[in-house]
C-alpha cells in the first residue's frame, strides 16, 4: 500500500483502535471524535476491500475535524487480513467474497450501539463507503431505520447472488430508510454507467427515502478517484464529493 496523500493530524481529537463487543467476541476499530464533547452526531466509516488501513483512518480525522463521532470496523477480521494479501483478486475470493452482507450488517449495529454508550448521538446517525464499502453503505441504509443519510463513493449496484450477498442495492430500493448521496465515476471500468443510470432511475419509484436519494457522476473521474494513495486519485473530483457529503450530512440532520 502506497503512503496516504493526505495526512491529517489528531491534534485536538480522540483518536485509535478501539475494541467494539460483538456477538462472537470483540471487533476492532478506529474511532476518531474532537476531544470534551458529547453527543455528536455519529458517521460509519465503511473500507475499500483493503480494509481499514491508514487512509480509511484519516478519512475518520476529517471527519471528526468537522464535528462528527466517525467509526471504521475491521470488517473482516473474521475471514482474514487483507493487508498480507497483494493480489487484489485473492483478496476477493479468500475475504471479502466471503464475508456475509448479514454479518456485516450485525457488526455496523455493534459500531453503532458502543458509539450509543460511548456518549454519540446515534439519533443522528449516517454511514459513508468507498468500493466494497460504498456497496455497504447502500445496504446499510436499508437494514437499520435509524440512519438519517448515506454516502456511497462508487459503490456496485448489481452482482452475483450467493449465501453471502443475497441482494445487492439494485434489490433494495423499496427499502431504503434515508436517502442516499450516490458518487461515481464516469471512466469507472468496474461500474457500467447503465447500472447507475437504472440506479437512479428505479430510485425514484422506491421507498420515501429513496426517492430523495441523488447520484452525481463524474464524467472524466475512474474508480477510486477519492483513494489520495492510490494512482486513480482525482483531486478535484476527490474535493468536490467531500463537500457534497458534508453538504449532504447538513442536509439530511446529521
Amino acid at each position: 500500500m502506497a503512503q496516504t496523500a493526505i495526512k491529517t493530524d489528531s491534534n485536538g481529537l480522540l483518536a485509535g483502535e478501539i475494541k467494539v463487543p460483538v456477538k462472537d467476541g470483540e471487533m476492532v476499530a478506529y474511532r476518531a471524535a474532537p476531544i470534551g464533547t458529547s453527543k455528536l452526531p455519529v458517521v460509519l466509516v465503511v473500507s475499500e476491500i483493503f480494509g481499514a488501513h491508514e487512509y480509511i483512518k484519516d478519512v475518520c480525522r476529517r471527519l471528526a475535524k468537522q464535528g462528527y463521532f466517525a467509526i471504521a470496523p475491521e470488517l473482516f477480521a473474521r475471514q482474514g487480513d487483507p493487508s498480507q494479501i497483494a493480489s487484489i483478486p485473492e483478496i476477493l475470493a479468500k475475504i471479502t467474497g466471503k464475508t456475509p452482507d448479514a454479518q456485516v450488517m450485525s457488526d455496523l449495529d455493534a459500531c453503532v450501539a458502543w458509539a450509543t454508550n460511548n456518549g454519540a448521538n446515534t439519533d443522528r446517525l449516517a454511514i459513508t463507503g468507498f468500493c466494497w464499502g460504498g456497496r455497504i453503505t447502500w445496504l446499510y441504509t436499508a437494514h437499520n431505520p435509524k440512519t438519517k443519510a448515506g454516502i456511497a463513493w462508487y459503490g456496485r449496484l448489481v452482482g452475483p447472488v450467493n449465501e453471502f450477498t443475497p441482494k445487492h442495492p439494485s434489490d433494495l430500493v423499496g427499502q431504503l430508510n434515508a436517502p442516499v448521496l450516490g458518487l461515481y465515476g464516469g471512466l469507472d471500468t468496474g461500474i457500467p454507467l447503465d447500472t447507475v443510470e437504472a440506479m437512479e432511475k428505479s430510485s425514484k419509484q422506491g421507498s420515501p427515502a429513496a426517492k430523495l436519494s441523488e447520484i452525481h457522476v463524474y464524467d472524466n473521474a475512474p474508480h477510486a478517484f477519492h483513494a489520495d494513495y492510490r494512482p486513480s486519485y482525482h483531486k478535484a473530483e476527490a474535493e468536490d464529493g467531500w463537500q457534497r457529503m458534508l453538504a449532504w450530512l447538513r442536509k439530511n440532520g446529521v
